[in-house]
């Protein structure tokens, strides 16, 4: 299963892209996740400071 971004919680600090080891993650207004990049690590939900992300 990909992570998924609550965009109502995101403040796009861009930790999540910061973290994401497969460079699956682009933010700009808000997180984007690459569905075809994501190998559901989890290293964006817990490192996401609002919790917006979830898996």
């Amino acid at each position: 299963m990909v992570a998924v971004v609550n965009e109502s919680e995101c403040v796009a600090c861009g930790a999540c892209v910061d973290v994401c080891p497969e460079g699956a993650i682009t933010c700009d207004d808000i997180a984007v996740i690459d569905a075809g990049k994501c190998v559901d690590c989890g290293a964006c939900v817990d490192e996401c400071p609002s919790s917006a992300i979830s898996d």
